[in-house]
Protein backbone atom coordinates (compact mmCIF):
# COMPACT_ATOMS: atom_id res chain seq x y z
CA UNK A 1 0.00 0.00 0.00
CA UNK A 2 3.01 2.73 0.82
CA UNK A 3 4.13 1.61 -2.37
CA UNK A 4 1.43 2.40 -4.11
CA UNK A 5 0.81 5.86 -2.40
CA UNK A 6 4.51 6.56 -3.04
CA UNK A 7 3.93 5.99 -7.19
CA UNK A 8 0.60 8.03 -7.05
CA UNK A 9 2.18 10.54 -5.14
CA UNK A 10 4.98 10.74 -7.62
CA UNK A 11 2.56 10.81 -10.64
CA UNK A 12 0.69 13.23 -9.51
CA UNK A 13 3.43 15.14 -8.73
CA UNK A 14 4.63 14.94 -12.14
CA UNK A 15 1.38 15.27 -13.97
CA UNK A 16 1.36 19.17 -12.21
CA UNK A 17 4.36 19.99 -13.53
CA UNK A 18 3.57 18.55 -17.01
CA UNK A 19 0.52 21.19 -16.97
CA UNK A 20 2.66 23.74 -15.85
CA UNK A 21 2.52 26.95 -18.07
CA UNK A 22 5.87 28.88 -19.04
CA UNK A 23 6.00 32.62 -18.45
CA UNK A 24 7.70 34.92 -20.50
CA UNK A 25 8.48 38.19 -18.83
CA UNK A 26 9.56 41.02 -21.23
CA UNK A 27 11.51 43.37 -19.04
CA UNK A 28 12.01 46.80 -20.27
CA UNK A 29 13.34 49.64 -17.59
CA UNK A 30 16.14 52.31 -18.97
CA UNK A 31 17.46 52.91 -15.57
CA UNK A 32 16.86 49.53 -13.43
CA UNK A 33 19.49 50.53 -10.89
CA UNK A 34 17.33 53.47 -9.82
CA UNK A 35 14.50 51.53 -9.72
CA UNK A 36 13.80 49.45 -5.89
CA UNK A 37 10.29 48.82 -6.79
CA UNK A 38 11.25 47.32 -10.24
CA UNK A 39 13.90 45.17 -8.77
CA UNK A 40 12.16 44.04 -6.06
CA UNK A 41 9.47 43.25 -8.37
CA UNK A 42 11.65 41.22 -10.77
CA UNK A 43 13.42 39.27 -7.97
CA UNK A 44 10.59 37.84 -6.38
CA UNK A 45 9.93 35.83 -9.71
CA UNK A 46 13.18 35.12 -11.54
CA UNK A 47 14.00 32.06 -9.83
CA UNK A 48 10.82 31.06 -10.25
CA UNK A 49 10.73 27.28 -12.18
CA UNK A 50 9.05 27.96 -15.49
CA UNK A 51 9.66 31.71 -15.61
CA UNK A 52 12.11 33.41 -18.17
CA UNK A 53 12.86 36.75 -18.17
CA UNK A 54 14.13 38.75 -20.93
CA UNK A 55 15.83 42.30 -20.16
CA UNK A 56 15.84 44.13 -23.29
CA UNK A 57 18.21 46.77 -22.26
CA UNK A 58 20.50 43.98 -21.31
CA UNK A 59 20.49 41.89 -24.21
CA UNK A 60 20.10 44.94 -27.06
CA UNK A 61 21.89 48.17 -25.60
CA UNK A 62 21.98 49.27 -28.91
CA UNK A 63 18.58 48.47 -29.74
CA UNK A 64 19.01 45.86 -32.90
CA UNK A 65 16.54 43.44 -31.54
CA UNK A 66 17.22 39.74 -33.02
CA UNK A 67 13.36 39.07 -33.86
CA UNK A 68 13.97 35.74 -34.32
CA UNK A 69 14.86 34.96 -31.07
CA UNK A 70 11.95 37.09 -29.73
CA UNK A 71 9.87 35.31 -31.78
CA UNK A 72 11.30 31.65 -30.61
CA UNK A 73 10.83 32.98 -26.93
CA UNK A 74 7.30 34.06 -27.36
CA UNK A 75 6.63 30.76 -29.61
CA UNK A 76 7.73 28.57 -26.62
CA UNK A 77 6.03 30.50 -24.06
CA UNK A 78 1.93 30.67 -22.99
CA UNK A 79 1.93 33.54 -20.74
CA UNK A 80 4.27 36.62 -22.11
CA UNK A 81 4.25 39.76 -19.82
CA UNK A 82 5.29 43.42 -20.38
CA UNK A 83 7.07 44.47 -17.08
CA UNK A 84 7.97 47.99 -17.46
CA UNK A 85 7.76 51.48 -15.82
CA UNK A 86 4.91 53.84 -17.28
CA UNK A 87 7.07 56.21 -19.13
CA UNK A 88 4.69 59.42 -20.88
CA UNK A 89 1.44 56.55 -20.51
CA UNK A 90 3.26 54.20 -22.39
CA UNK A 91 6.57 52.17 -22.03
CA UNK A 92 9.93 52.50 -22.35
CA UNK A 93 11.36 53.44 -26.26
CA UNK A 94 12.67 49.72 -25.96
CA UNK A 95 9.85 48.41 -25.53
CA UNK A 96 8.13 50.03 -28.31
CA UNK A 97 10.66 48.83 -30.74
CA UNK A 98 9.83 45.08 -29.69
CA UNK A 99 6.19 45.82 -30.27
CA UNK A 100 6.91 47.29 -33.84
CA UNK A 101 9.80 44.82 -35.08
CA UNK A 102 8.79 41.60 -33.50
CA UNK A 103 4.88 41.18 -34.04
CA UNK A 104 4.93 40.97 -38.08
CA UNK A 105 2.30 40.33 -40.13
CA UNK A 106 1.78 36.77 -41.15
CA UNK A 107 3.48 36.34 -37.70
CA UNK A 108 1.62 38.12 -35.05
CA UNK A 109 -1.42 38.80 -37.04
CA UNK A 110 -3.25 38.88 -40.48
CA UNK A 111 -5.04 36.03 -41.90
CA UNK A 112 -1.96 33.21 -41.27
CA UNK A 113 -0.31 35.23 -38.41
CA UNK A 114 -1.37 32.82 -35.09
CA UNK A 115 1.91 32.21 -33.41
CA UNK A 116 0.65 34.38 -30.06
CA UNK A 117 -3.51 33.02 -30.86
CA UNK A 118 -4.44 32.15 -27.27
CA UNK A 119 -1.17 33.05 -25.23
CA UNK A 120 -2.03 35.22 -22.00
CA UNK A 121 -0.80 38.86 -22.57
CA UNK A 122 -0.61 40.87 -19.61
CA UNK A 123 1.76 44.83 -18.37
CA UNK A 124 2.96 44.80 -15.47
CA UNK A 125 3.45 48.47 -14.68
CA UNK A 126 4.89 50.91 -12.34
CA UNK A 127 3.80 54.80 -12.44
CA UNK A 128 4.99 57.65 -10.70
CA UNK A 129 1.32 59.08 -10.04
CA UNK A 130 -1.09 57.94 -7.38
CA UNK A 131 -4.92 56.23 -8.02
CA UNK A 132 -6.29 59.65 -7.72
CA UNK A 133 -4.20 61.12 -10.50
CA UNK A 134 -5.56 58.32 -13.04
CA UNK A 135 -8.90 59.66 -13.03
CA UNK A 136 -10.76 61.74 -15.27
CA UNK A 137 -10.94 64.77 -12.71
CA UNK A 138 -7.35 64.13 -11.59
CA UNK A 139 -4.19 65.27 -12.68
CA UNK A 140 -3.82 62.55 -15.57
CA UNK A 141 -7.16 62.55 -16.93
CA UNK A 142 -7.49 59.16 -17.97
CA UNK A 143 -7.64 56.26 -15.75
CA UNK A 144 -4.95 53.69 -16.09
CA UNK A 145 -7.42 51.21 -17.94
CA UNK A 146 -7.87 53.98 -20.75
CA UNK A 147 -4.34 54.83 -20.97
CA UNK A 148 -3.47 50.98 -21.45
CA UNK A 149 -6.58 50.50 -23.98
CA UNK A 150 -3.48 50.04 -26.94
CA UNK A 151 -2.03 46.93 -25.78
CA UNK A 152 -5.48 45.22 -25.34
CA UNK A 153 -6.27 46.11 -28.77
CA UNK A 154 -2.67 44.45 -29.53
CA UNK A 155 -3.51 41.73 -27.38
CA UNK A 156 -6.62 41.68 -29.30
CA UNK A 157 -5.83 41.98 -32.95
CA UNK A 158 -2.99 38.60 -31.75
CA UNK A 159 -5.75 36.87 -31.02
CA UNK A 160 -4.30 36.38 -27.16
CA UNK A 161 -6.09 36.31 -24.01
CA UNK A 162 -5.89 40.09 -22.53
CA UNK A 163 -5.71 40.18 -18.80
CA UNK A 164 -5.64 44.28 -17.22
CA UNK A 165 -2.07 45.04 -15.94
CA UNK A 166 -0.25 44.46 -12.83
CA UNK A 167 -0.26 48.02 -11.29
CA UNK A 168 1.90 49.57 -8.81
CA UNK A 169 1.34 53.59 -8.14
CA UNK A 170 2.51 56.56 -6.25
CA UNK A 171 5.95 55.59 -6.57
CA UNK A 172 7.07 59.48 -6.41
CA UNK A 173 5.50 59.36 -3.09
CA UNK A 174 7.95 56.99 -1.86
CA UNK A 175 6.84 53.02 -0.89
CA UNK A 176 7.08 51.43 2.55
CA UNK A 177 9.74 48.27 2.74
CA UNK A 178 6.34 47.08 4.02
CA UNK A 179 4.50 47.97 0.82
CA UNK A 180 6.74 46.92 -1.66
CA UNK A 181 6.65 43.32 0.61
CA UNK A 182 3.31 43.42 -0.09
CA UNK A 183 3.62 43.98 -4.13
CA UNK A 184 6.28 41.54 -4.35
CA UNK A 185 4.57 38.80 -2.43
CA UNK A 186 1.66 39.69 -4.85
CA UNK A 187 3.20 39.48 -7.81
CA UNK A 188 5.02 35.95 -6.88
CA UNK A 189 1.55 34.39 -6.10
CA UNK A 190 0.03 36.00 -9.48
CA UNK A 191 3.00 34.33 -11.79
CA UNK A 192 2.69 31.31 -9.85
CA UNK A 193 -1.24 31.23 -10.28
CA UNK A 194 -0.62 31.85 -13.90
CA UNK A 195 1.95 29.05 -14.62
CA UNK A 196 0.20 26.64 -12.48
CA UNK A 197 -2.88 27.74 -14.19
CA UNK A 198 -4.86 28.70 -10.56
CA UNK A 199 -5.61 31.75 -11.83
CA UNK A 200 -9.64 32.56 -12.51
CA UNK A 201 -8.94 34.30 -15.96
CA UNK A 202 -12.38 35.32 -16.47
CA UNK A 203 -12.96 37.03 -13.24
CA UNK A 204 -9.58 38.43 -13.32
CA UNK A 205 -10.12 39.93 -16.32
CA UNK A 206 -13.07 42.00 -14.76
CA UNK A 207 -10.95 43.97 -12.39
CA UNK A 208 -9.39 47.18 -12.66
CA UNK A 209 -6.30 45.26 -11.91
CA UNK A 210 -4.70 42.04 -12.07
CA UNK A 211 -3.77 42.63 -8.34
CA UNK A 212 -7.07 43.96 -7.30
CA UNK A 213 -8.49 41.09 -6.00
CA UNK A 214 -6.04 38.18 -5.94
CA UNK A 215 -7.47 36.35 -2.87
CA UNK A 216 -10.89 35.75 -4.46
CA UNK A 217 -9.53 35.38 -8.09
CA UNK A 218 -6.34 33.13 -7.22
CA UNK A 219 -8.25 29.25 -6.86
CA UNK A 220 -7.93 27.03 -4.44
CA UNK A 221 -6.83 23.69 -5.40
Amino acid sequence: MEGKILKLSFMESWGIRKMMKKVLIIFAHPARAHSKINNALRAAVENLEGVTINDLYANYPDFLIDVKREQALCENNDVIIFQHPFYWYSTPAIMKEWLDVVLTHGWAYGSKGNALKDKIFMQVITGGGDENTYQKDGGNLFTIGELTSPYQAVANLCSMKWLPPFTVLGIHRGLSDDKISYHKENYRRLIIALRDETLDIDSARQEKYCNSNLDEDIRRV
